[in-house]
């Protein structure tokens, strides 16, 4: 679609109102929608191109500091001609679910209260739910709430 003279451009939308983005026409709208998406997705990659060279600059002399400080993850700092570089490797930690389930009934066996070890928490993924049968679904019911999420509009052209 030709862009016409009157119409905004992506980068004028900072100076409208947004009563006035939302009486564009939709052939317009769905015009700075992808142009966002796009530059969202160029912004990105360009961003995620500067990550991996500040990473390839420094992870070096970050890992010699973590070593130094006889760490295996977390956070030092590095300089580097008046810059200092703020290097985290950040711990990431799972647990064996069957495992810590055996635990908590061990526990409870030895007349303890698990909850004093251990956060136990229930969840019913939706796509499980959704499959029961329905008195099983509704024994649950109860237990169950639903909310919703931040609206996303989507905008395509319709096919000619």
């Amino acid at each position: 679609m030709p862009h016409p003279d009157n119409a905004p451009y992506f980068n004028d939308l900072e100076g409208l109102a947004i009563g006035d983005i939302a009486a564009l026409p939709p052939e317009m709208l769905l015009d700075l929608q992808t142009t966002a998406l796009a530059e969202t997705a160029r912004v990105k990659r360009l961003r995620d191109r500067l990550e991996a060279g500040i990473a390839q600059r420094y992870e070096t002399a970050a890992a010699a500091e973590r070593a130094a400080q006889g760490k295996t993850s977390g956070t030092v700092r590095v300089e580097d001609e008046g810059v200092v570089i703020v290097a985290d490797l950040p711990k990431k930690i799972s647990w064996d679910q069957d495992r810590l389930a055996a635990m908590a009934e061990r526990i409870r066996a030895a007349g303890d209260d698990p909850t004093e070890y251990l956060e136990i928490a229930y969840r019913v993924p939706e796509r499980r739910f959704g499959a029961w049968p329905a008195a099983m679904r509704e024994g649950f019911a109860d237990a169950r709430s639903e909310t919703t999420g931040k609206p996303v509009f989507r905008l395509e052209a319709r096919d000619r």
